[in-house]
């Protein structure tokens, strides 16, 4: 029997470690981060807030804040014609990482309020965007727009193409900004967050766009998110962070039945349960995320573990081990040295 081809990585990112150098210390948002992409799958990376997923995805894109930088790793980018780019090699505003950033990778921005401009319509805002990466005449890239507001499913395009974004929906405009990110038909799309802030109703909705349109599209999707049920329902594989480093990666399926990094199963069993008792307390996590200028040494979530190992885990990081095709989890419980 024929072994399965090998599907290169339509992105990878290796070792990578962003910080913010502020006059009270350095804040290592990300640090050692690494993954990869495949085309046509969906990456989910899920975490509590504060564990460097939002960042990851501005340093892929290169649009880190101020006095953030990236410090060390390599963000591979397979191309369409073959050839493999390094996005830390690239000025951060030359012409070449400006053709990629909404044009070879899209970005959904977290909150689309903050996002879109409230002094001009969402029309020229689309206009702008395809007029920058494909050279349209205005008249062109009007007609283009309103194809993509439909695409997204806002009703009546050819009217809403001309308001602005504080006369819409939540909802509506989050389809606007996944049409922003669509405007020069990417190969890759981030979504940090696409559905904060909206009711379960229009995150159905919004999780069955991207859906659709990674169908149609044939998408590589980026997908940042705290809920677990959105991961287990979109993504095809799962890298789970916490202060800045990836714990546990794996298929989306080994990850919700065979947990095994200790942070993973807190974050499993944290999720609310049909079948649970009423007034049944909900599970939690001991502690919280420590604060970033006083990171614990050794495995950063060693003071919240309840398996953690006196005199191991507090003294030394654990290297990722392999423990399955395609698992890998960074946890002393699995590493060569424990045993």
């Amino acid at each position: 029997m024929a072994e399965p081809l090998k599907v290169e990585p339509i992105l990878s990112v290796r070792d990578l470690r962003t910080h913010f150098f502020a006059s009270e210390g350095v804040v290592r948002a990300v640090d050692g981060t690494s993954f990869d992409l495949e085309p046509g799958r969906t990456l989910g990376i899920v975490g509590e807030s504060g564990c460097g997923k939002s960042v990851t995805a501005r340093s892929i894109l290169r649009i880190v804040d101020q006095p953030g930088r990236i410090v060390g790793g390599e963000i591979l980018l397979r191309q369409a014609g073959g050839q493999v780019v390094d996005l830390v090699t690239l000025p951060v505003d030359g012409k070449a990482m400006r053709s990629i950033r909404g044009g070879e990778i899209g970005l959904v921005f977290q909150e689309p309020m903050s996002s879109l401009s409230a002094y001009h319509t969402i029309g020229n805002q689309l206009i702008e965007a395809i007029r920058l990466h494909s050279g349209l005449s205005k008249q062109a890239a009007r007609a283009r727009a309103i194809e993509l507001l439909a695409l997204v499913g806002i009703p009546r395009p050819d009217q809403r193409v001309d308001s602005y974004s504080f006369e819409l929906s939540g909802g509506l405009r989050q389809r606007v900004m996944v049409a922003l990110a669509l405007a020069a038909e990417p190969r890759i799309l981030i979504a940090d967050e696409p559905t904060t802030a909206l009711d379960v109703t229009t995150q159905a909705q919004i999780l069955e766009l991207l859906r659709r349109l990674q169908q149609e599209r044939g998408l590589a999707v980026i997908l940042i998110t705290h809920d677990m049920g959105v991961i287990a329902e979109m993504a095809d594989d799962v890298v789970v962070m916490y202060l800045g480093h990836e714990v546990e990666k794996g298929p989306v399926d080994t990850i919700f039945h065979a947990p095994s990094h200790p942070y993973t199963r807190a974050l499993l069993r944290s999720i609310p349960n049909v079948l649970a008792k009423p007034r049944e307390r909900l599970a939690t996590i001991a502690g919280s995320i420590p604060h970033p200028y006083a990171r614990p040494p050794g495995c950063p979530f060693h003071p919240r573990c309840p398996e953690a190992m006196p005199g191991v885990c507090d003294k030394g990081f654990p290297e990722e081990t392999q423990i399955a095709d395609r698992h890998a989890v960074a946890c002393f419980l699995y590493g060569r040295e424990t045993a």
